[in-house]
């Protein structure tokens, strides 16, 4: 399981997006603007496309818990 946090910017600071593990450690910090980008450059594999939906459903301040296998 991954918690995703999506956070939003200011008019000088952009939305950012940070996934973490079960530990809430932190595995990536990207711009949400750039979310393919991201997950390429943080090696988080998204064949499906799951985890990337699950950033742009979720909302802005709230921890979404994205569970791997569904």
């Amino acid at each position: 399981m991954i918690h995703i946090l999506k956070i939003k910017g200011t008019d000088k600071i952009p939305d950012f997006v940070q996934i973490r593990d079960n530990n809430l450690s932190l595995k990536a910090y990207f711009r949400a603007d750039q979310v393919d980008r991201g997950l390429k450059k943080n090696n988080i594999n998204d064949p499906e496309g799951k985890i990337k939906k699950a950033i742009m459903d979720s909302d802005f301040g709230k921890i979404f818990k994205f569970e791997e296998d569904e």
